[in-house]
């Protein structure tokens, strides 16, 4: 993994975040009552991104090196 593909994935996640407190904000007192869940702030959707990049990296690791395999399997 090159050193630019990393400084590439960096807006990605703040924007992720960003989306993610939007649509949070938005759409969660259609889901649950206002008393139950609030609101999120901005750093709050930070630590939720960056769980999930944590659970979804390993997945698509995974996936990436099993499809690979098939592909050059002979």
């Amino acid at each position: 993994m090159g050193y630019f593909k990393i400084l590439g994935a960096i807006p990605g996640f703040f924007l992720s975040s960003w989306f993610l407190q939007i649509l949070w904000n938005a759409n969660i007192h259609k889901l649950f009552s206002a008393s139950a869940v609030g609101n999120i702030s901005y750093p709050q959707a930070m630590t939720i991104t960056i769980i999930a990049w944590l659970v979804v990296a390993p997945l698509a690791a995974v996936g990436i090196s099993k499809h690979s395999f098939w592909m050059h399997r002979g």
